[in-house]
């Protein structure tokens, strides 16, 4: 009962936090009623001699503090609103590990000593999240003076100010015991990425949540096989240290009360070792927690320790309510504690004890923050619960032998040893979310939302009720019923994307232009070769096209340029691209995707006016843009635009983002000449188009790439207009789906996934 208090308290305070940072005017009033109302309790119950509900008070006392933290916040907050969309001068002291962003920054957390115009700071303490370009000494504890833009964020978030960096100074580097973490980091990260790959990169995630090395394709493929909460230092990691060292001082004769000790203390300075910023900390504490309890015998006081640990850090940290990460941590550490022994008595009918308490705490995890996830992720992997089974077994031995390998760096050969070792769990892991992410229907894009979330809860219920073989019969029947439908779904959505997907689509086709949402990605094949113009904004939705279209190998890719609607799905290709054919480079992310690519095995050339090739029976020519150009260096209006046409290719130009600008000067070359079968109309039907060059490209088909309800009111009226002027017949995959185009008899046909609207 006391549990269930305690949980009740936790909840409520939770709901206080989400409505006091939500609605920040809220805070005072909140704080101030709930401080009257625990007095006016005590002195009621003074006045007429009867027991007070403790409950109630403690509940009052705990929403007062929690309105006091935030209403104590709202003066900073304040003035970092007033920088919004300004530039900004700031000293800060780095609060968290640093990570690349997508776009080529490095970005943390850290609290301002001072900010304010260029030239003019004044002192304030705050938390900021800070993006700069790659520089070395952004470890935890160094002094940085930023110069740069700044952005204010949502009441909800817990840093109150974005600061896009565009000088950055290191004033004082990290000092103490934060610079020797930073340097056995470095160590070990540069001593692991020595390796083959697959492992190396992924291996300093694995023991110390060190992200730098990991690829993008492979980041994607984490998430997408459920995996990605491995590389990230969360309560699993802190929970694996402290049982590794309960267990070694066991065998050393050691008793309770010293295994507890060292086992703290070793993870204490495994916080410090991977950065204390704050979710390591809570990671920590909620892993701390679950540890002692299970360890001193006392499994059944753990969930009334849990929350108590919850309302205090909610109470020290109001923001942590709107963290995912703190939702997850409290949510997979109840599983443990709740969850995880109904589940191993009823792996223990099916299985070996030691598989089954093997797999009990991984799955306990997943079925109770497989809600919590759909609250926020818009896609769910269907193979989550299959790939940790399969991937979590290595998770322990590559943290501990890769963390011993991390703090032996003073004798090279014993650390390269444990290295090496550590490779090996850490590749298959790294294969196992590659392989899995690679699976037909691995994904499922939803709408993420209270919906998602009831159905996964649904979904969760029922395994879990046929795992532990509990509750009444019909219940039973019931979640063998949701689970019998759900596979079945599930099953046949893999093989319509997979074996079978090549049955919706007829064979004929020699252009296929994705529906890949609001971005382009379009086929073109001939004679057994494919090419493959831009890869959309997401993996999967390009991983659905190639599954429907048959499509296992790219023999060229094209960049047009580097615009996330146009390369953000490169993940789903990466290792099966012959040739890439690339637009200017402008940033290190460019360079780093292509580099991705080019250590996948494909060869990097950048195009420009004169380029040509063929592709199996068809031949290719680039058109645009001109060598070293100077007007449009990078960007839209340098995107590569390509002609192909022959071996059954009906004569396509696809234009890229090109601009109106662009597309005179591409006009005025010359090098447009004759008439054409298809054209991939520019910026998703974009109004910024040269009406003249539609005239001269004189296309029966334009085809348009684009996103359903997008944000961009993309395609406009005036260019469907101006295309129905020029006579070409527009071909929407918002509208139709995915859009196929192939020659039959010397005629050009059109099918597509979807009916197209009336008078479409």
């Amino acid at each position: 009962m006391k549990d269930l208090r305690t949980s009740l308290l936790a909840v409520i305070l939770w709901a206080v936090a989400l409505l006091c940072i939500g609605l920040p005017w809220l805070a005072v009033p909140v704080a101030g009623s709930c401080a009257v109302a625990a007095v006016g309790v005590l002195l009621l119950s003074r006045l007429t001699s009867k027991r007070f509900n403790g409950f109630i008070v403690l509940l009052l006392l705990c929403a007062s503090a929690l309105g006091t933290t935030v209403a104590g916040a709202l003066p900073q907050r304040a003035v970092l609103a007033e920088s919004d969309g300004r530039a900004v001068e700031a000293l800060v002291q780095v609060s968290s590990s640093a990570s690349v962003g997508s776009d080529g920054r490095l970005w943390f957390d850290a609290q301002t000593q001072q900010v304010g115009p260029p030239g003019r700071m004044s002192p304030l303490r705050a938390p900021v999240r800070v993006g700069v370009d790659p520089v070395d000494g952004a470890d935890m504890g160094a002094l940085l003076r930023v110069s740069g833009q700044a952005k204010q964020t949502e009441p909800s978030e817990q840093a109150g100010l974005v600061i896009f960096g565009t000088e950055t100074e290191v004033v004082t580097p990290a000092s103490g015991i934060f610079a020797i973490a930073a340097t056995t980091r470095a160590d070990f990260v540069a001593r692991a990425t020595r390796l083959p790959e697959p492992g190396a990169g992924l291996l300093p995630g694995l023991a110390v949540g060190d992200t730098r090395a990991v690829s993008e394709s492979l980041n994607a493929a984490m998430i997408a096989s459920g995996l990605s909460h491995l590389t990230a230092v969360s309560g699993a990691n802190c929970m694996i240290i402290v049982a590794a060292v309960f267990w070694l001082v066991s065998l050393a004769g050691g008793g309770r009360t010293l295994r507890v000790v060292l086992a703290m203390l070793s993870l204490a300075a495994f916080v410090v070792l991977v950065t204390p910023e704050p979710s390591v900390v809570r990671a920590a504490v909620m892993a701390a927690l679950a540890m002692l309890s299970i360890l001193l015998g006392r499994p059944s006081a753990g969930l009334a320790m849990l929350s108590l640990a919850v309302c205090g850090l909610l109470i020290a940290d109001p923001w942590f309510a709107a963290s995912p990460g703190f939702a997850l941590s409290a949510a997979a550490t109840a599983a443990l504690l709740v969850l995880s022994r109904p589940l191993l008595r009823g792996l223990g009918r099916w299985m070996p004890a030691p598989l089954a308490l093997a797999l009990s705490v991984p799955l306990a995890a997943q079925v109770v923050c497989g809600p919590i996830i759909a609250l926020f992720s818009d896609q769910q992997s269907l193979v989550a619960v299959a790939a940790n089974l399969i991937a979590d077994p290595a998770a322990p031995i590559a943290t501990v032998i890769g963390l011993l390998a991390c703090l032996t760096a003073a004798i090279p050969p014993l650390a390269d040893l444990l290295a090496a070792a550590a490779w090996l769990p850490a590749a298959w892991i790294e294969m196992t979310a590659t392989v899995s992410a690679g699976l037909p229907g691995a994904t499922v894009a939803v709408v993420a939302g209270p919906v998602a979330a009831l159905v996964v809860g649904v979904l969760s219920v029922a395994a879990t009720v046929m795992l532990v073989r509990g509750g009444p019969r019909w219940l039973r029947a019931a979640s063998a019923l949701v689970l019998i439908v759900a596979l079945g779904a599930t099953g046949a959505r893999m093989l319509l994307s997979g074996p079978l997907a090549t049955l919706t689509t007829p064979g004929e086709w020699s252009i296929a232009a994705c529906d890949i949402g609001q971005g382009d990605a379009v086929l073109i094949r001939s004679a057994g070769r494919t090419a493959l113009v831009d890869t959309g904004p997401d993996p999967d939705a390009l991983r659905d096209c190639l599954a429907q279209t048959g499509t296992s190998h790219i023999d060229l890719l094209v960049l047009t340029h580097f615009d996330l609607d146009h390369v953000g799905g490169t993940g789903a290709v990466t290792g099966r691209v012959g040739t890439v054919l690339h637009g200017p480079v402008a940033d290190r992310g460019d360079r780093r995707l292509l580099d991705d690519l080019a250590n996948s095995g494909a060869t990097l050339r950048e195009a420009s006016t004169g380029l040509s090739g063929t592709l199996g029976g068809a031949r290719w020519r680039v058109l645009w843009p001109n060598p070293d150009p100077i007007a449009f260096p990078s960007g839209n209006d340098a995107s590569v635009v390509v002609e192909i046409a022959g071996g059954g290719v009906p004569r396509t130009i696809l234009l890229g983002d090109l601009g109106a600008g662009s597309q005179r000067m591409l006009l005025a070359t010359g090098r447009v000449r004759g008439s054409y079968a298809v054209v991939k109309v520019a910026h998703h039907g974009s109004r910024d188009q040269e009406s003249a060059l539609y005239a001269a490209l004189h296309a029966p088909v334009a085809v348009i790439s684009v996103g359903e309800g997008n944000d961009y009111g993309h395609p406009r009226a005036e260019t469907l207009t101006l295309l129905e002027s020029v006579g070409s017949r527009t071909l929407r995959t918002d509208q139709r789906g995915l859009i196929l185009l192939g020659l039959r008899d010397d005629e050009l046909r059109v099918w597509s996934m979807r009916s197209p609207p009336e008078g479409g």
